[in-house]
């Protein structure tokens, strides 16, 4: 049977809390306790006592006076750590800091302040602590206009709201939600016990960008339902930003319609390009019509007919022999058209024809690649 661990996160209703929140409570395991800033204070007395883990993220960084700091981050650090000691209770406790705890300013100092009591209770009962000094991070529920540089440009470029940028080549390092996550999680499982504090800034992985090349990828991304282009979606970066873009999408614009070409025989319409991969099209054919009748001598195409019934045709460029590959949708059988091989496909059913392309280049009407030849 596994051992249940009763685990309290302070701050749990803010960015990073909501989202650790949402991997804990997968858990079977995880009994969560939260407490924030509408969380009865009689409560967290009670918690404390209980917690094997406490994720300490509650903390200010906006406050209306300088002071509140001082009050917010190490005060508040303090109380938990009385807490713990009026109850002679020891979990582990892993806190969320901030790199800026290594400089002399306001919140760095308190930041500090935070991780040295926190030592200092680590030190006096041998227990564990560990130190997360975060940098920027980004990701799905942080608030926009607020604190966070990539929230806000994400909220407003959705939303076709404007952005300021004071200096496009002002870099900064970017940590992304999920693995801090991840690396907090690490850490409840399997803490690295080196000393009874532990500093653990390097062990998140970060991405560092311009404020310039931000905007631009986020503007790449609030384009993608005109342009269809997809972005090079093997750099992890562009999947995090895409989805952290997209948590900020107002719903009614979730759904859209790509320009759609119509003639006598149906219509397609493109759904996808990517200089990576190609494009990915559809296309509707009414019964008794034959599309294509062409050949390429690089851009290679695959076909899936997903509703309907049809014959792809083949001719060699220089040969007479015709390959023919009767296909149906509830078949889902792939057919890849080779270089130099004149082809078509036909409905040779009685309803409409529908049929799944993907291209292995984006179409340059200046440069297409089609020839125009009968199979």
């Amino acid at each position: 049977m596994t051992i249940q661990k009763n685990v309290l996160i302070t701050g749990s209703s803010g960015f990073l809390g909501k989202n650790l929140c949402a991997h804990l409570q997968r858990r079977e395991n995880v009994a969560i306790q939260r407490f924030d800033l509408d969380t009865p204070e009689a409560d967290l007395q009670k918690f404390v006592t209980e917690a094997d883990v406490i994720f300490h993220l509650a903390g200010i960084n906006r406050p209306e006076k300088v002071e509140d700091f001082e009050t917010g981050n190490a005060g508040f650090t303090q109380t938990l750590v009385d807490l713990l000691e009026k109850n002679g209770h020891k979990p582990h406790v892993i806190i969320s800091s901030s790199i800026q705890a290594e400089l002399n300013n306001p919140y760095g100092q308190s930041k500090r302040h935070g991780e040295k009591i926190l030592e200092d209770w680590a030190k006096r009962t041998g227990e564990q602590v560990s130190i997360f000094r975060l940098t920027n991070l980004f990701g799905k529920w942080c608030r926009p206009n607020y604190n966070s540089v990539t929230a806000t440009f994400c909220h407003n470029i959705a939303n076709n709201l404007p952005i300021q940028i004071s200096d496009p080549n002002y870099a900064m390092k970017l940590a992304y939600v999920d693995d801090v996550v991840a690396a907090f999680l690490k850490e409840m499982e399997n803490p690295q016990q080196k000393a009874t504090s532990n500093i653990l800034q390097d062990s998140i992985p970060s991405t560092t960008i311009t404020l310039g090349e931000l905007a631009s990828r986020i503007r790449f991304f609030h384009d993608m339902q005109s342009t269809l282009m997809i972005p090079d979606m093997s750099e992890r970066f562009n999947q995090q930003l895409y989805a952290t873009y997209m948590s900020y999408v107002p719903k009614e614009h979730w759904a859209y319609s790509p320009p759609i070409n119509t003639d006598n025989r149906g219509n397609l319409a493109e759904l996808v390009k990517s200089q990576m991969f190609g494009q990915m099209f559809v296309s509707r054919t009414k019964p008794g019509i034959t599309r294509g009748n062409h050949y390429h001598h690089t851009k290679i195409e695959k076909f899936i007919v997903i509703g309907g019934e049809a014959v792809i045709r083949f001719r060699h460029i220089f040969g007479s022999e015709i390959i023919e590959f009767p296909v149906k949708g509830e078949d889902y059988r792939i057919v890849e058209i080779p270089p130099g091989y004149t082809h078509n496909i036909t409905n040779t059913g009685t309803t409409e024809l529908i049929t799944l392309f993907w291209s292995s280049e984006i179409f340059d009407k200046e440069k297409p690649d089609t020839y125009f030849e009968e199979v």
